[in-house]
């Protein structure tokens, strides 16, 4: 089956055959911790900048926001002055309270010459996962990813899968480039790596926290118990493990970010070990997760500083719970009304990191949110996947309570746990 012929069911429900959803590789971005947001994006920013200017003599960087709120314990300065330094001196400019129109982690970059004339003055908005935009519309902004879907909501999707008798995954290999599955086998590997690298690692993350590891704690502590305690406790592990590594600094993939890192890996590592799950039907797995993270991203958000943790944490769990019961035999109706589950139960939650870490509460809330996956996949498969509220119904309500989630709620430390804990 080719794409177009794939795709043909979209004239029955669309009044038009324009692709509007871009690849799921741009919910799995490979790179370093601790925030795809906070450090991925601007240290990706700070490249492209330097590369405009390899003449300038000196920079002056102005963030705005969330970014400017939390962008000292995120490592923010850190990523764009270790690029832009290599070419002239840096001056990095804080302004937490005022937050740009488009979205709140705004960045302006200054490149000026020997004079002091400016050279170039660029706005750029870090607008999670990674992914980077100047705010305008369509292709008229630097970052426009070409659209790969077709269809971009659950609702549209579930009927071609049930009319086709196809999967989610089924879609995606319609839909993406012939090289998606070298892809996420990259992923994949990736993500077993950051699992093992967390469990091996022992000591104290960096920050002032001197929060302690507690991936290889809890995972020699699961061997002791009987198999159904262990099997949850290696969840944790796992989960714990790839949020550790990304705190730290490591490897990882965003999932759908940084600050969520943990959860889908966490789940899968455990079904792939657990239960001799083949590497490819994770790569479908790890398709259906990406396709789901997409529909997040497109509609609504994945940003923390947007929306809160439930963009992020929601989301992962969301994702997981999706690849979860796919493996495990789901229905269309019953995987979508997994994800529902997973992403629903973390409405409304608060992104309120202690001293601008992802450390407290984000690994915890990974390691959680993992376990809490794999329940809402068993209740699924218990169902026979019929339900009231649809996963698009709650990615609309996530998207409003976001919105409607005062600023200090939103990756600005200003309140919840970061204010309880501020003494740290």
């Amino acid at each position: 089956m080719t794409q177009s012929e794939a795709c043909r069911f979209y004239d029955t429900i669309r009044p038009s055959t324009q692709s509007i959803m871009e690849s799921i590789k741009n919910i799995f971005r490979i790179g370093i911790g601790p925030s795809s947001s906070h450090t991925m994006g601007p240290h990706r920013a700070a490249t492209i900048f330097v590369q405009r200017h390899p003449e300038a003599a000196s920079f002056e960087v102005t963030l705005y926001g969330s970014l400017a709120a939390t962008g000292k314990g995120h490592g923010t300065d850190r990523a764009i002055t270790s690029i832009l330094s290599q070419v002239a001196p840096v001056e990095v400019v804080w302004k937490p309270k005022v937050f740009l129109p488009f979205h709140p982690n705004g960045m302006k970059f200054i490149a000026k010459n020997k004079q002091g004339d400016v050279l170039e003055s660029w706005t750029v908005y870090s607008v999670g996962g990674g992914a980077l935009s100047e705010g305008k519309p369509g292709k008229e902004d630097a970052f426009y990813s070409k659209p790969v879907y077709d269809l971009d909501t659950l609702t549209d999707i579930q009927k071609w899968c049930e009319k086709y008798g196809r999967g989610y995954w089924e879609y995606v290999k319609e839909c993406e480039d012939n090289d998606i599955w070298d892809y996420l086998h990259e992923v994949w590997k990736v993500m077993q790596q950051s699992v093992k690298n967390g469990i091996e690692h022992e000591g104290a993350l960096p920050g002032p926290l001197n929060l302690a590891r507690k991936a290889p704690t809890y995972y020699i502590k699961a061997l002791a118990y009987k198999q159904n305690l262990q099997s949850r406790g290696r969840v944790y592990a796992y989960a714990l493990a790839v949020s550790e590594e990304n705190a730290a600094g490591g490897t990882i993939v965003t999932a759908p970010t940084c600050g969520s890192c943990g959860v889908v890996p966490g789940v899968l590592v455990h079904l792939y070990e657990g239960h001799n799950i083949t590497e490819t039907r994770i790569l479908h797995a790890l398709a259906t997760a990406g396709l789901f993270g997409n529909i997040v991203k497109h509609n609504a958000s994945i940003s923390g500083a947007e929306v809160g943790c439930q963009g992020e944490v929601g989301v992962a769990c969301a994702m997981a719970a999706a690849a979860s019961c796919q493996i495990f035999g789901g229905m269309p109706s019953q995987i979508e009304y997994a994800a529902e589950m997973g992403l629903e139960h973390h409405l409304g939650m608060t992104c309120d990191p202690v001293c601008g870490l992802v450390q407290i509460p984000c690994i915890e809330r990974n390691a959680f949110a993992a376990c809490r996956a794999l329940d809402a996949q068993l209740y699924a498969t218990f169902s026979d996947g019929q339900h009231r509220v649809s996963f698009d119904h709650v990615v609309a309500a996530m998207k409003k309570t976001g919105h409607d989630l005062p600023s200090l709620y939103k990756e600005t430390s200003e309140g919840g746990l970061a204010v309880e804990l501020k003494d740290y």
